[in-house]
């Protein structure tokens, strides 16, 4: 591989474990914040999902956004919005001022998932796709690995308020670096020429923004949907151990903050370089079949099953076990996120589609993510315990599975595209 993709993976992976720690400091900080505003349990729930609220409405715009005005600009604009906000959480006073805050955080970081995927359109050979996005996505775990254990000991240490500046300072720093570094391949002065070859050649079509359809196109696309249920699916269990997992552990583990966290790190830590490997063998899995015939899917399905594990939760009373039981979970999870939306860039025919397109997706995961904490919160209160909030999750992971396999079969093109040589080329794919 390349160095010039080398650059873009470690750019691609760091954005994400910077937007993921940013999230996960309210989680380990929830029982400071709980003392200090004097809130309950559902609106605590309330606040886990607040930046998912304005995510979910704005992560669609932002994709239009990133088709417009191109991957460095939007993904700079985006970073800096939910660096600022993260700032201003240590800063505020009561709920409130915390759940604005948190709204403001969520604007920003609904551009990294569409900037992110079209990053990597323009960027990788379509043969390194699924490793790509997995590396990519895998930020969602390196975050909470690191930041659990960072920010429990930050917290502990400074006070919650510190723990907020510190991720908020992380995001500016990784800002300097991507304006300085990144360059579209055509242009960028860091890899050869060979390389860059080899990236025009199998990318995979044209990447000029402007030439994209209406979004009203592509949610006439059967296998949009597909994508965007099966994404929902899987974020529901992704937010409920982000948001939850600390606190999960502390009340039923009888942890402290400082312990929570590192307990907390290990099955992130181990998803890490499990979703690499994964992204890795379903790129070696589809070595000599074209991805334009979306075979991902039955990985994704997989994956999925094995995730649907955590139904056993209310039956496991031994620590180590659960958190066998989770890391196998998280792993399977981070792997069918990354690869369901790998599976949406081998099934889009129209590169130029690919900002809006994952912005549906995206929509689809957080429609389901935004409900987790609260959904949870209702659930603790109500019966005093995490079993139905585990069955919940694992129901929905056997509902994607069904999903990714009946309904994204198709290629995504809007109609303007099918009958023509796009669809021509995915019905020689099968």
């Amino acid at each position: 591989m390349g160095k010039g993709r080398i650059l873009i993976y470690v750019l691609l992976l760091t954005a994400c474990t910077i937007n993921y720690i940013d999230r996960v400091v309210l989680s380990v900080s929830a029982p400071q914040i709980v003392k200090d505003f004097g809130i309950s349990t559902i609106e605590l729930g309330y606040l886990f999902s607040a930046f998912l609220w304005s995510y979910l409405v704005c992560v669609l715009p932002w994709g239009v956004y990133v088709d417009r005005v191109g991957t460095r600009v939007s993904t700079a604009n985006g970073m800096a919005i939910w660096s600022i906000a993260t700032l201003l959480t240590g800063l505020s006073w009561n709920f409130s001022a915390a759940f604005s805050t948190r709204l403001l955080m969520g604007f920003g970081e609904s551009s990294t998932y569409p900037a992110g995927a079209r990053t990597i359109r323009e960027w990788m050979p379509a043969g390194e796709r699924g490793i790509a996005t997995t590396v990519f996505n895998c930020g969602g775990y390196a975050g909470p690995a690191l930041g659990s254990i960072l920010m429990g000991f930050v917290v502990t240490a400074y006070g919650w308020r510190v723990g907020f500046f510190t991720a908020g300072i992380l995001g500016f720093i990784w800002l300097i670096a991507w304006l300085v570094f990144f360059r579209q391949p055509e242009t960028a002065t860091f890899i050869g020429e060979e390389e860059r070859r080899k990236i025009l050649a199998e990318r995979g079509g044209d990447t000029i923004p402007g030439s994209a359809a209406p979004v009203s196109a592509l949610l006439r696309c059967r296998s949009i949907w597909g994508t965007f249920v099966t994404q929902g699916c899987a974020v529901y269990t992704v937010y409920l151990f982000l948001t939850w997992l600390p606190t999960y552990l502390q009340a039923t583990r009888g942890l402290t903050i400082l312990k929570s966290g590192f307990y907390t790190a290990v099955p992130y830590a181990v998803a890490v370089p499990g979703t690499i490997l994964i992204g890795w063998l379903s790129d070696r899995l589809l070595r000599g079949s074209p991805v334009e015939s979306g075979r991902r899917r039955t990985l994704v399905a997989i994956l999925m099953l094995c995730s649907s594990g955590i139904l056993l939760t209310p039956w496991i009373t031994g620590t180590t076990l659960i958190l066998s039981v989770f890391s196998i979970s998280l792993t399977s999870i981070g792997g069918a996120v990354g690869l369901n939306i790998a599976l949406l860039n081998d099934l889009l025919r129209n590169p130029a589609n690919i900002g809006r397109a994952n912005g549906i997706l995206v929509t689809g995961g957080n429609l389901f993510g935004v409900a987790a904490p609260i959904v949870t919160g209702y659930v603790v209160s109500g019966t005093g315990n995490y079993d139905y909030a585990f069955l919940t999750a694992g129901i929905l992971l056997l509902v994607g599975a069904s999903v990714c396999l009946i309904f994204t079969r198709d290629p995504i093109a809007p109609e303007e595209e099918t009958g023509s040589s796009a669809e021509l080329a995915y019905k020689a794919a099968q």
